[in-house]
């Protein structure tokens, strides 16, 4: 007899505490919200959420859209399992790890290899904000090119050290751009990093479209930009409840 995802959930979300429960179920959807949306396609990238100062939430290594609670790993910002047990983890958490290590305003990060954001990873071309859902742009987006900052690599964020020098590209930033690799978005909760990480994603595209019309390209101001920023999150919850219901829906597991 098939077992709806509704119920794996269940059973799932009753080995955890139930001050976690919310962040559990929270985090399962994440995943599957940005492989649905297209931010964390064909099994690459990943979604966290901090529990604690130095504790964070993620999965092992799974396919983002096939998450389920009983996937998500607790791990401390040496990125090693909190209960000890040998898993399949994801090579790059200590991009997460480090984040969590210097930024204690960020309560969620994900990496994604979308790839409308790799051009401006790879030019000159800044990416700039051109949307209001994606006015946090305007806070500034940093390169990260992981040779200026280690030397010759495979470009994944394998060791606390590499983990450490995106941490400082980021900065106080909501986002960063990996060269030659895709972006790292940070936010005050769950559902601000997975909006923002959906909005980068079209922001570039649409940013790409305009250019290729040719001519000069209007840009969201400074000023337009602290004001969006000042609402930030407003209508989220029905954003949120929206691509959750399209994500989890049955099928989908």
């Amino acid at each position: 007899m098939r077992i709806t995802l509704a119920l794996l959930l269940f059973f799932s979300l009753n080995a955890w505490g139930e001050a976690d429960r919310r962040l559990v179920e929270d985090l399962v959807a994440a995943n599957r919200i940005l492989a649905h949306e297209g931010v964390l396609a064909e099994g690459w990238g990943h979604v966290s959420v901090r529990l604690s100062k130095d504790r964070f939430l993620i999965s092992q290594a799974v396919a983002p859209e096939m998450v389920q609670a009983a996937d998500l790993v607790e791990l401390d910002l040496a990125g090693n399992p909190v209960d000890g047990k040998a898993r399949d983890l994801y090579s790059e958490r200590f991009i997460h790890a480090e984040i969590y290590r210097v930024r204690p305003d960020v309560m969620s990060v994900v990496h994604t290899h979308a790839p409308p954001v790799v051009p401006f990873a790879d030019s000159k071309v800044p990416l700039r904000p051109m949307y209001a859902r994606s006015a946090f742009i305007g806070l500034g987006v940093p390169v990260f090119d992981i040779r200026e900052a280690i030397g010759e690599t495979d470009l994944l964020i394998r060791t606390p050290a590499i983990g450490a020098a995106l941490a400082r590209a980021l900065g106080d930033k909501p986002a960063v751009l990996m060269r030659g690799h895709g972006a790292t978005v940070v936010g005050p909760s769950i559902q601000r990093t997975v909006s923002r990480s959906i909005f980068l994603a079209m922001n570039a595209s649409l940013q790409q479209n305009a250019i290729a019309l040719g001519g000069p390209v209007t840009y969201l101001s400074p000023e337009e930009t602290r004001l969006v920023e000042e609402r930030e999150g407003h209508g989220l919850k029905r954003a949120w409840e929206a691509w959750k219901r399209r994500a989890m829906a049955p099928g989908k597991s």
